[in-house]
């Protein structure tokens, strides 16, 4: 079964959003400010060396001290009052990213034709009439998942040398995937289900995240935005995480990505549309200025990055999701309205990272965010089989079923992240970063 291209939200790992390790916003060390050693200041004498000797006079380094204020302040809002030993984690983040996965579901369930109408069995905007206007607005959650993405990705790959970053993006990403590859297949393989499986060998090659390059038709329709998630990984992980992340490093990366991003769309040529994605890189590069944000303060090339980011992120999403009105189409999305959902997603993530929304606090929240990556890689085909049982064999109506599906669809998450992905996650983990090169 070959689905078309259809928004969804990128994978973000719960320790992706989560704390921010001490080493990233203690302050610096006695090491780099104290006193000047004996072996600075060659051979003492022994009448010296009884008598006390003063400490020598630093000039004052005003790098330093703008630094470790701007490193205060990144602590002061890195999510509330922090734990005593232990990090602090941004939970808002967590519900932001459970609200985008839900925004995708509702627009896969009633803001679409394809697939979903023959579960219903007529067009979802006759299921909902008022509400498929605003359903169809839903696959800009893929949007507000990429910024958020960027953000998260440039704060767990901070510090972190390359294989420990290979080895958390790796065991994040396969183990719900593959259980969901091979339980899509399942249920599609059934009598009863009208809706057709991909081949055995094309099920096998979607195994390894790289059917959508290699041309192979796609168990999970939503898998898309993986690959695109995956070269963003790559660029960063070349650029950033393996030379070592620094402010000056990201800040190089976010500017020449941006302008190789206009060359490629310049250039028209395909490989370098495919290695820089013009079409998403705004997203992934304005979520990288707000972590400079989260991280070193106020300034004004992290607002720059931001800016530049959304101004180009919002002409690409009403290039590809604006039409002009038509009787004859499914829905219609104001240029106005999609301007609006993207800024929101910009505004959401700068606010979590400036500290704004600390008192959204809620543990619950972790448990949310732990769900919508499981959450999204399950809910648009099995969604389709449950949707088709309540409403049209057991006679569910459209909103009990919508509701029903979403429910049964985020206890299926559960599932898959308490007995797969926290079973598989950290063993995965352990292999990868132990094992010899």
């Amino acid at each position: 079964m070959s689905a078309p291209p259809t928004p969804d939200a990128g994978p973000i790992s719960d320790s992706d959003a989560g704390p921010i390790s001490d080493g990233d916003t203690g302050p610096i060390s006695g090491a780099d400010t104290g006193p000047i050693s004996p072996a600075d200041t060659g051979p003492i004498s022994p009448a010296a060396a009884t008598a006390p000797t003063p400490t020598p006079t630093r000039a004052p380094d005003i790098a330093l001290e703008r630094s470790a204020e701007r490193t205060a302040k990144a602590a002061a809002r890195g999510g509330g009052r922090p734990r005593r030993g232990g990090p602090v984690r941004l939970r808002a983040l967590d519900g932001l990213r459970l609200l985008a996965a839900l925004m995708v579901a509702a627009y896969h369930y009633g803001g679409r034709d394809g697939e979903i109408t023959q579960a219903w069995g007529s067009s979802p905007r006759a299921q909902f009439p008022t509400l498929s206007s605003y359903f169809a607005y839903g696959c800009l959650g893929v949007q507000i998942f990429f910024v958020i993405s960027g953000f998260v990705i440039c704060m767990s790959g901070w510090g972190r040398p390359l294989r420990s970053f290979f080895a958390s993006r790796v065991s994040r990403l396969y183990p719900a995937y593959w259980v969901a590859i091979i339980l899509v297949t399942g249920v599609f393989a059934l009598p009863w289900v009208a809706y057709k499986a991909v081949s055995p060998s094309d099920a096998l090659v979607n195994l390894t995240m790289l059917q959508q390059p290699l041309g192979v038709d796609r168990v999970l329709g939503v898998c898309w935005t993986l690959w695109a998630e995956l070269r963003f990984y790559a660029l960063f992980a070349l650029f950033v995480v393996l030379p070592g992340a620094t402010r000056h490093r990201v800040v190089l990366f976010c500017a020449v990505w941006t302008l190789g991003s206009a060359f490629a769309e310049a250039s028209d040529l395909p490989l370098l549309k495919v290695v820089l994605m013009p079409e998403y890189s705004s997203y992934f590069i304005g979520g990288m200025g707000i972590y400079l944000l989260h991280r070193f303060g106020h300034d004004a090339l992290a607002w720059g990055i931001i800016g530049i980011s959304f101004l180009i992120g919002q002409h690409y999403a009403i290039r590809e999701l604006w039409h002009p009105a038509n009787i004859d189409a499914f829905s219609y999305r104001s240029a106005t309205g999609i301007i609006a959902v993207v800024a929101f997603g910009y505004v959401a993530v700068t606010l979590i990272a400036l500290g704004k929304l600390n008192w959204a606090n809620w543990r619950w929240l972790t448990v949310a965010g732990a769900l919508t990556y499981p959450f999204y890689l399950v809910h648009e085909h099995l969604g389709w089989v449950v949707v088709w049982v309540l409403h049209q064999k057991l006679g569910v109506p459209s909103y009990g079923t919508f509701a029903l599906t979403v429910l049964v669809m985020l206890g299926l998450a559960w599932l898959l992240y308490r007995f797969i992905e926290q079973r598989f996650t950290p063993m995965i983990k352990r292999s990868l970063s132990t094992a010899r090169l």
